[in-house]
């Protein structure tokens, strides 16, 4: 059993089945536990992973490749390392290789199938060149076939780590027959050595041959260089002409003469689509001469097998076409001696013949375009076409009623549209409808038939909806949001009185609603309560009573009020708890002290002292709204809890403010402490929590 089955990659992916080998790496299937999607991932094969130039650049290419977003590539979602594992996680296909489709098919296929197919690999090597990315190993078993008729090319950038490698496996046969003649030589490459690559996959498209065969990737790569195959309407009569002018000239050893880029190529490739007769006049690439080979160019075949100079001669013998010999015109023969006076008369008759000439000459055009534009429209039969209803069909379906039908033969070509939508009516793949619509009429000699494909439907593992992350920290979530939503997300802080720092406060859009790659996702984060100071004022000399009121006006809370001795003027503040100039926050308490006024010495105390009242009892200010506070002492008894295992930490609040905090140990029972003045309010509390085992005397 293969030692990654059942096996997890960043407690993550669980590897469950092998897909295939390759020969750098093993692909497996997975699943995605974060997402709950299948999904698939390559590993690089243990004794490529030992080389650390191979796993570096393994590493490095695919996170180039993962850059790439284009509906015929096949998507690269994570690049990652696992204890020494070097794996790309990638989507799962559900379809066959296009090498595998070809057999199923007997090898070839009908040119409006290789079409449809080129097309769209040429779309794909379009994107990735425009971003700097060859291929390198463009082939069928690159080549992805879905089953609405779509194909994913695989595989981008990977096969240059390969370039490293000092030895030709057996393995790279399957690759050899696809590559270019500077590849074989192991010249610099550039994109138009993918275009090469692209033409010998439709050369083995259109004839169910490949171009070049032989015993050893060594014997192959040599025709590469020095051979030219047979043209593909020798092996196929059946080849309209300019699709085989296409394949010669992506196809040309010397990349001189092939396109400069996928963009031209595609534009053939349309205007064939709209004209099959169509000649593009291009002088064969295969008969004319080729380039000499550069003596300064290495002669090795993928960094491994040399050619030598006697091995290219001996080839060239071998394989030598005769050329095409120039047709030379016979010289015209010498005018006759004619007398003057004849030779005048007959420039004369010549010049008015030659005007009259030109005149019917220039008629005829005019007539001849009127009734090309004009007037062939009107005289003209019509001959009218019926468009088929191809709805229900998958595209290879519809490829085959018009080719089986010689009255639509080569007068319709089915195109499809980029666009898709999934219908519960159809299976996917099916055509759910088309552009123009079945069984109308047209009078154009080719029509071309816009068809639109059902879609997979899509499961919720698909579909990617905004989590519900508020209340939760921002900065847990931004890696998962990025990565695995795929989504690009900004944020901005604000105090917040409900929800502390760091926590999001909400999201745009909000949890639940369905997200797109690259969407832009708002989150709003909490600063934590917004935290209000005020500068503290000097209440010395205030009477309580303006004390109080100062101390409401900054929005502090008033603590105790007591008297004090002192020499101040009575009824005045002499102490405060917070100083003047500090900076405190909104509500802080504060307490302060009344002076009793100056004493006098062994005389009564005055009656009016605020000690006691008129009568005789003791004075008090409960509400401390006067100026006669409560100097009554009181005895405040907590009785702990019994059979503590640890010291407990008591804390005993009286009027919001802290009266008594400290740790008691485990022998201790009883707090008894004392406070002078009235009492609004008692707190207590027991290592936190509220306790209300407490009497007061």
């Amino acid at each position: 059993m293969d030692q990654y089955i059942g096996k997890f990659l960043d407690d993550r992916y669980e590897i469950l089945d092998i897909l295939g080998t390759g020969g750098m790496a093993v692909v497996y299937k997975a699943k995605c536990h974060r997402l709950n999607r299948m999904v698939a991932i390559k590993i690089l094969k243990e004794d490529l992973a030992e080389d650390n130039e191979i796993r570096n650049r393994f590493h490095d290419e695919s996170q180039a490749v993962a850059k790439l977003s284009h509906p015929n590539i096949v998507n690269v979602f994570d690049v990652n390392q696992s204890e020494g594992v070097e794996y790309i996680v990638m989507e799962l296909i559900e379809g066959i290789t296009l090498k595998q489709y070809m057999k199923k098919r007997g090898s070839s296929l009908n040119w409006r199938e290789a079409l449809h197919f080129t097309v769209q690999i040429l779309q794909a090597l379009r994107h990735a060149h425009s971003r700097g990315i060859i291929h390198r190993d463009i082939k069928p078993q690159n080549i992805m076939v879905l089953r609405d008729g779509s194909v994913k090319v695989a595989d981008f950038g990977i096969a240059r780590i390969t370039d490293s490698q000092r030895t030709m496996t057996q393995e790279a046969l399957g690759s050899v027959h696809y590559i270019s003649p500077e590849q074989a030589r192991g010249s610099v490459i550039d994109a138009r050595s993918d275009l090469y690559s692209a033409g010998v996959v439709l050369y083995e498209m259109l004839t169910g041959t490949l171009p070049y065969k032989g015993d050893s990737p060594v014997a192959v790569a040599l025709q590469h260089v020095n051979a030219i195959p047979e043209p593909p309407r020798s092996v196929n009569p059946d080849i309209p002409f300019g699709m085989e002018q296409i394949t010669k000239k992506a196809m040309a050893p010397n990349r001189d003469l092939r396109y400069d880029d996928a963009d031209a190529m595609l534009s053939d490739l349309d205007a064939f689509r709209k004209n099959p007769e169509i000649d593009f006049g291009y002088s064969d690439p295969w008969v004319l001469e080729r380039q000499q080979i550069d003596e300064d160019e290495p002669t090795q075949i993928h960094s491994a097998v040399l050619i030598t100079e006697g091995d290219i001669q001996k080839r060239k013998t071998e394989l030598q076409r005769p050329k095409i010999q120039e047709v030379v015109a016979p010289p015209e023969p010498e005018p006759a001696v004619v007398e003057e006076a004849e030779a005048g008369d007959g420039k004369r008759t010549a010049v008015m013949v030659g005007t009259v000439v030109a005149i019917v000459v220039v008629v005829c055009l005019i007539l001849f375009l009127l009734w090309k534009m004009i007037l062939s429209g009107i005289f003209s039969s019509g001959t009218t076409y019926i468009v088929p209803d191809l709805t229900g069909k998958t595209y290879s379906e519809a490829i085959s009623v018009i080719a089986e039908d010689k009255e639509l033969e080569g007068h319709f070509t089915i195109k499809v549209s980029e666009e898709k939508a999934y219908n519960s009516q159809f299976e996917p793949g099916q055509i759910i409808r088309q552009d123009p619509e079945g069984n109308t009429k047209t009078k154009s000699d080719v029509t071309d038939i816009t068809v639109t494909l059902c879609a997979e439907e899509e499961t919720e593992a698909d579909v990617k909806y905004m989590p519900n992350i508020v209340g939760e920290n921002y900065q847990s979530w931004i890696k998962t949001l990025n990565n695995d939503y795929g989504v690009v997300v900004n944020y901005h802080s604000e105090y917040n009185d409900k929800y502390d720092k760091n926590l999001v406060i909400s999201t745009d859009p909000v949890a639940g609603t369905e997200l797109t790659e690259g969407q832009t996702v708002n989150l709003n984060i909490s600063k934590g309560q917004e935290i209000k100071t005020v500068t503290m004022v000097s209440l010395k000399g205030m009477t309580q009573s303006r004390a109080k009121s100062t101390i409401k006006d900054l929005g502090l809370t008033l603590g105790s009020v007591t008297k004090v001795d002192s020499e101040e003027e009575k009824g005045t503040v002499v102490f405060q708890s917070v100083k003047e100039g500090a900076e405190v926050e909104v509500g802080t308490k504060v307490n302060f002290q009344i002076s009793k006024g100056p004493q006098n010495n062994g005389s009564k105390p005055d009656d009016n002292d605020g000690n006691t009242k008129p009568d005789g009892s003791g004075g008090s200010d409960p509400d401390g709204s006067g100026d006669n506070a409560d100097e009554t002492t009181h005895q405040i008894k907590v009785t702990l809890p019994g059979e503590r295992e640890a010291a407990s930490t008591v804390v005993i609040q009286v009027n919001g403010g802290i009266l008594y905090s400290k740790s008691v140990g485990v022998d201790e029972s009883v707090i008894s402490v004392s406070y002078v003045g009235a009492i609004d309010s008692i707190d207590v509390t027991v290592d936190g929590e509220a306790y209300s085992d407490y009497s007061v005397s």
